[in-house]
């Protein structure tokens, strides 16, 4: 009886001896320049007293690169004779208040812009605080915050306001008509993290859609003036297992977009549209990376001319021009190879060659219209990207897609980050 005794008090010893011998004594971040040290602390797993475990911190590592503030996150582990382990955490800081530029034309469409400013790490929080101007025939602006970690280290919230205008196509009977189309309203969210890798986002928003005829075609069923008040709730669920170094991104990601859009005129009447983007990365050597995007998309099958799903260059097709087609669902895959020419200390070339191509469902239509020859788009292109390794988001890139597909256009598409 004694002897089993002594063997359990034997064991229990060792194992509370080799977990105190495995503790965080200290944990320490450095590099920090305007991010609040306090605010990290809050987000990372490991703290003093804490077992010393390398998968912790790894994971530490990638949920603070993927912060906007930080461009890079590694830690050391320093040991005393005693068993005691301080722990020390380096981040390099992007610099984070950034202008920013999109400008979009094709061989047949209008040359449009779109410039802002954005502030990502607001009160060395992470928070985002941003506003735009846009010209596309027509002026917009708006402006957002989104802080994801304002109540805790999971729950936060995002605000956006704007007022958007465009000139749009509007398509029936075969024909075109152009309207001048505005959206002003609002958007609240609610921001939960469930965990590292899976996060909700769930709101509201209130907005004004106005539809203007200006030229083109006519039909008595369709109204050359129409202006609708709007409500849409919208679900979000955002799973990612990405890796993040520098320029450099491998592994999955899954966005699923749901939304209700409730209408008070039956002329835009109420409608569901949910899509999923699927995004594969992976690294090809030292200096290559593939990168694919496949989206699936369907919206309630409502015969009108102002169908959800856009074929648009800044949304899916590189070249296919400035809203080109809608529809009530969407097939869309881009996949790219990018790969790096020069990467200095701060600034990196890299190169791009891609095909994007995509089909979708007209209004009213069946699922065969997905493989019709009218509705499938192919274009292959090449671009560039010029990136500043220490200001986050600071990719300027420049696509040129040719459509090979029938009636294809071809032209240039610039912008400021991926494009996707």
């Amino acid at each position: 009886m004694i002897r089993p005794f002594l063997t359990f008090i034997f064991l229990l010893t060792a194992i509370l001896g080799y977990a105190q011998e495995n503790l965080v004594t200290d944990i320490k971040i450095n590099g920090t320049k305007r991010t609040k040290v306090q605010f990290l602390k809050k987000l990372i797993q490991v703290e003093s007293g804490s077992v010393l475990d390398s998968v912790v911190m790894e994971e530490d590592m990638e949920r603070l690169k993927r912060l906007p503030s930080i461009s890079h996150a590694y830690f050391q582990v320093f040991s005393t004779a005693g068993g005691n382990h301080n722990v020390f955490y380096h981040i390099e800081e992007n610099f984070t208040l950034i202008p920013f530029a999109n400008l979009f034309s094709s061989s047949n469409d209008d040359f449009a812009f779109r410039i802002g400013l954005q502030e990502f790490n607001l009160l060395g929080r992470n928070i985002t605080l941003g506003g735009f101007y846009q010209h596309d025939v027509f002026d917009s602006y708006g402006a957002s915050i989104r802080a994801p970690f304002l109540f805790t280290n999971k729950l936060g919230l995002a605000f956006v306001y704007q007022n958007f205008t465009t000139l749009e196509p509007v398509f029936f009977d075969n024909t075109t008509a152009d309207y001048k189309y505005n959206n002003e309203g609002f958007e609240l969210l609610g921001l939960y993290e469930i965990n590292f890798q899976n996060r909700v986002e769930l709101g509201f928003s209130l907005f004004t859609e106005d539809y203007e005829y200006l030229e083109g075609a006519t039909n008595p069923n369709v109204p050359q003036m129409l202006k609708v008040d709007k409500h849409l709730i919208k679900l979000i669920y955002n799973y990612d297992d990405i890796s993040y170094f520098y320029q450099y991104l491998a592994g999955f990601r899954s966005t699923l977009n749901f939304q209700y859009v409730g209408s008070t005129d039956t002329a835009l009447p109420e409608f569901l549209i949910g899509f999923n983007d699927f995004a594969y990365f992976a690294r090809i050597g030292e200096r290559g990376n593939w990168a694919s995007r496949l989206r699936l998309g369907l919206a309630s099958n409502v015969d009108t001319p102002f169908a959800p799903f856009t074929v648009d260059n800044n949304l899916n097709i590189r070249g296919v021009g400035n809203t080109i087609d809608r529809g009530t669902g969407a097939i869309v895959f881009n996949t790219e190879y990018r790969h790096t020419l020069i990467d200095k200390n701060w600034f990196v070339l890299q190169s791009n060659i891609f095909i994007d191509g995509g089909s979708w469902r007209n209004p009213g239509g069946g699922f065969g219209d997905f493989a019709d020859s009218q509705n499938i788009r192919i274009y292959p292109g090449v671009g560039l990207r010029f990136m500043h390794k220490k200001i986050f988001n600071a990719i300027f890139r420049i696509d040129y897609g040719y459509g090979i597909t029938k009636d294809a256009s071809r032209g240039l598409v610039f912008g400021i980050g991926q494009y996707f």
